[in-house]
């Protein structure tokens, strides 16, 4: 594993060991990566463990939620009018449109029942989402093209 600060090992140490009581469906698709996988419904979720600063991680959540989407202002306006509902996390858009879900955590003050919170709005989020985005605005579900 390569990790570019003890806190980012730490952090990675932390996050493995409550996965397994979260979820039953975890792999390491980047064995050199500080980097877990989730599954729930059509949703794949991607955890990493980033180095932030010099003495800090953070924990960043996330799933694709769709690709191939017509961007439109329609599309863009309820994206950013959904942002404010979220408890945690948000809506994002890559240079090449496809649409992300996302949370981002400190890691050495980030407790378990706050990461389960955190990951649970993304599972949920890009699990429900997906589908609405697809039927109303076309293109497909992240998981239908990425992780098949």
């Amino acid at each position: 594993m390569n990790f570019q600060s003890k806190a980012q090992q730490d952090c990675y140490e932390k996050v493995a060991n409550w996965l397994p009581e979260i979820c039953d469906r975890v792999s390491n698709p980047v064995s050199k990566h500080p980097l877990f996988s989730l599954q729930l419904g059509s949703a794949n979720v991607l955890v990493e463990i980033r180095p932030f600063r010099e003495l800090e991680s953070a924990i960043y959540i996330w799933a694709y939620v769709a690709t191939e989407v017509q961007i439109s202002n329609d599309l863009l306006l309820y994206l950013l009018k959904q942002n404010d509902s979220f408890r945690f996390g948000g809506f994002s858009m890559e240079d090449h449109g496809d649409i992300k879900f996302h949370v981002t955590l400190l890691g050495e003050t980030c407790q378990q029942n706050e990461f389960k919170l955190a990951l649970t709005e993304v599972l949920e989020s890009a699990d429900h989402y997906d589908d609405l985005i697809v039927t109303r605005w076309g293109g497909r579900r992240a998981t239908d093209g990425v992780f098949d």
